[in-house]
């Protein structure tokens, strides 16, 4: 609060995140990037492929065609990269719900904050699952993904957007996340960022993308959320 200069919280909407942290999908993007990368003959790791969550399709070969082929790629051929990735990821089969976390929504709903996707997927295969996995939770005129913004994460773009859509202020909302470039782009829109480590990516690395609270989990997170958020109305209430 002190750091975005503000007087008190109040927790309208939460803005929630999708691969990583709704379902556990992050292994089987990575696989599928690397994959599709390995087809080209560039030379990429697993590993680095969580790091770059939260970018737009475009961002990504950017980054891996500019550190290996020593050049960037256009929209045409970004497409016809990301399409091939995605024909990949739906072969590896469907990714499970991440554990813990249909109970960190059901305690958003029953504080009565509203819901937000906020998202750099395209994924027709995870979005189309939404309502079947999570009934009534999300609606579809609040979602943000990929192909809504022109700046990816960690750019703060797709959490202003949703807070637009959702018509609050920073101030107002609360972000769930699971990766550095997702916590920072919450944390620079201004909202109260949650980190979970629900991947290889440790809770110190979160930390300093500047999430305000992280846990080792989403099943920890689940068993804190409730006392979390009635922690912070008790904190501006006080001040």
């Amino acid at each position: 609060m002190q750091r975005h200069h503000y007087s008190r919280l109040a927790p309208r909407v939460a803005l929630i995140d999708m691969d990583g942290t709704l379902f556990d999908s992050m292994p089987g993007h990575a696989e599928a990037w690397h994959r599709m990368m390995s087809e080209l003959g560039v030379n990429t790791t697993l590993e680095e492929f969580f790091y770059y969550e939260g970018r737009t399709a475009q961002s990504t070969i950017e980054i891996v065609f500019n550190r290996e082929l020593g050049r960037g790629t256009d929209k045409e051929e970004a497409e016809r990269l990301y399409s091939r990735k995605k024909e990949l990821f739906n072969a590896i089969g469907e990714a499970p719900v991440m554990p813990g976390v249909k109970e960190v929504l059901n305690t958003f709903v029953a504080a009565g904050l509203n819901r937000v996707l906020v998202t750099g997927s395209g994924q027709n295969s995870l979005l189309d699952r939404l309502e079947r996995e999570f009934p009534g939770v999300f609606a579809p005129e609040l979602m943000v993904t990929g192909r809504d913004v022109t700046h990816g994460k960690p750019h703060p773009e797709p959490f202003l957007r949703g807070m637009q859509l959702a018509r609050v202020k920073p101030s107002q909302s609360i972000v769930l996340e699971n990766a550095p470039l997702g916590v920072k782009a919450g944390d620079t829109a201004g909202a109260f960022t949650i980190g979970v480590a629900t991947g290889p990516i440790p809770c110190e690395a979160l930390s300093e993308a500047g999430a305000a609270v992280t846990f080792r989990s989403m099943a920890e997170c689940a068993a804190e959320i409730h006392t979390l958020l009635l922690s912070i109305c008790l904190i501006s209430l006080e001040l």
